[in-house]
């Protein structure tokens, strides 16, 4: 694993979007029976990680933690870190997709509702014929239904479990039956099953590249402004933050 930038306590490895997917590809090829946990670590998971131990032993045992946000690379770079670019949630499940596209992965898609579940793998199906889909829930599900959707991913066995439950929950999801779900990796992507679905619009290009994606989201959905008051209280936080010695 390449080398790591500290962020408030969580360690993010200097590694681009390509390399993320070869690793991931990697693991797929090994087939090991231990579950590789992704998290795509935003600003939100990192300030929760202050306060949550639950959540923060979470992402210490994580497989890999990517910088999910510019907030997250651009205080690398005021902190001297290393970090080169988003590796977010969403992006990395349109390039996994694309990847498995063409090498036959499987794929199990939780969350989101069910309209969206069902057009998010009409649309799998449609742009990526390669991938397998081998079975998918909504995310509107009671404590009593977990254990059959569990053991529907269990007897599936993909290669990847895809959980849209929002931030933390998909990622105490995912660890709370790690040890059942019988999957090779899993990913907590938040909204991003809207987004592939077509509910939700994706910032254009040039806003992403400009590190304005919470900006165009924030106009398009002005009641994400209680939300979005984390960003400016993560960059202070994180920018002036010190290791207890």
């Amino acid at each position: 694993m390449n080398q790591t930038t500290n962020i408030m306590g969580i360690p993010f490895p200097n590694i681009t979007m390509d390399q993320t997917v070869t690793i991931l590809s990697d693991v797929v090829d090994q087939r090991q029976s231990e579950l590789f946990h992704v998290i795509t670590g935003n600003p939100e998971i990192v300030m929760s990680c202050q306060k949550d131990q639950a959540l923060r032993s979470v992402v210490d045992q994580a497989g890999i933690v990517t910088a999910d946000g510019a907030g997250i690379v651009m205080v690398s770079r005021f902190r001297g870190g290393q970090l080169t670019e988003r590796v977010t949630g969403c992006d990395l499940l349109f390039r996994l997709l694309e990847e498995g596209s063409r090498k036959n992965w499987s794929f199990y898609m939780l969350g989101a509702e069910e309209s969206v579940s069902k057009r998010a793998v009409e649309v799998i199906a449609h742009n990526y014929p390669g991938v397998v889909v081998r079975g998918r829930h909504h995310g509107f599900f009671t404590t009593d239904e977990e254990q059959s959707i569990v053991e529907e991913i269990q007897e599936a066995q993909p290669d990847f479990l895809i959980v849209a439950l929002g931030a933390p929950n998909a990622e105490h999801w995912i660890n709370k039956y790690r040890h059942q779900l019988n999957a090779r990796i899993a990913i907590g992507v938040g909204g991003s099953l809207d987004i592939l679905a077509g509910k939700t619009k994706r910032a254009p290009a040039i806003w992403q590249k400009l590190n304005l994606e919470w900006l165009y989201r924030l106009l398009s959905e002005p009641s994400r402004w209680r939300r979005q008051l984390i960003l400016p209280r993560f960059a202070v936080r994180a920018l002036l933050f010190r290791e207890h010695r």
